[in-house]
């Protein structure tokens, strides 16, 4: 008899995790989930995990850090995570989860997509705990995480109404239009984040969430107009690309059938 190994899902409160949590149901897999809470999450994020914990029929582990996001700024100096750095997911998400789970052999569940060949996520490099990616192995990709979440009644988050990504709501990640959304849906939280922006390393330098531009700049009127045409322009602009990619796969299926429908993929 080998040790045993445990399969564990790591949710975010985003469609993916989420998705897959509920694509591994019928799988025939001991489970456990788990949420890594950093404290500054959304009050949508948590909504949507209650729902979500309903539906497996199972509860979902809440892990911790012993410290919380100040603490680790104060730590930096004041120097706010970015891309390159991204210290806040290492401390605040990966870390606790290592720690969880600390010598056992574990399979952990990671719900990358097919579509996203671009994406590594922030994973472990622990030996005993494994990464698998089910999504990309069955070739699952964004609109059949839509499928999945609706068919099982549960949608996306409500913050995908003005958001792309879960996370903290002072996620570096976010575009200027999702600043904007926080701003006009959670103006306390967006406050906070502007807060942070005060804080001063022992250099001397201000640090800003955006390069160059406060966050206090982003909502003043002229600007924000701005930025919500500019982000229309570009779903105008991204909708009309695709109907030429459509025009063009249709153009191949009609005129090449017979010698390239066979092996003739066009993604759209």
């Amino acid at each position: 008899m080998g040790e045993k190994v445990r399969h564990i899902l790591a949710l975010s409160g985003g469609k993916d995790s989420s998705a897959l949590a509920i694509y591994m149901l019928n799988k025939n897999i001991d489970m456990e989930y788990v949420f890594t809470d950093t404290g500054d999450e959304l009050p949508e994020t948590y909504e949507y995990l209650e729902k979500l914990s309903s539906y497996l029929g199972k509860s979902i582990t809440w892990i911790k850090s012993e410290r919380n996001f100040d603490y680790y700024l104060d730590m930096f100096n004041g120097v706010l995570p970015d891309p390159t750095t991204r210290w806040c997911t290492r401390l605040l998400k990966l870390v606790p989860y290592e720690e969880f789970i600390g010598s056992d052999n574990v399979i952990s569940y990671v719900g990358i997509r097919a579509d996203e060949p671009h994406r590594s996520g922030y994973i472990s490099t622990k030996p005993n705990i494994k990464p698998v990616f089910p999504f990309i192995e069955d070739n699952i990709r964004r609109d059949d995480v839509i499928r999945i979440l609706d068919e099982a009644g549960l949608g996306l988050p409500d913050y995908y109404k003005w958001r792309s990504r879960s996370g903290c709501y002072f996620c570096f990640y976010q575009q200027k239009r999702e600043w904007v959304g926080l701003y006009e849906n959670h103006p306390e939280l967006f406050r906070k984040s502007a807060d942070y922006e005060k804080s001063v390393a022992v250099d001397g330098v201000k640090y800003t969430w955006n390069k160059g531009e406060e966050l206090y700049d982003l909502i003043k009127p002229k600007r924000r107009n701005q930025i919500k045409q500019n982000y229309q322009n570009r779903v105008k602009r991204e909708k009309k690309k695709f109907k030429v990619n459509q025009k063009l796969a249709e153009a191949y299926s009609t005129k090449q059938e017979i010698d390239f429908k066979a092996s003739l993929t066009i993604e759209l």
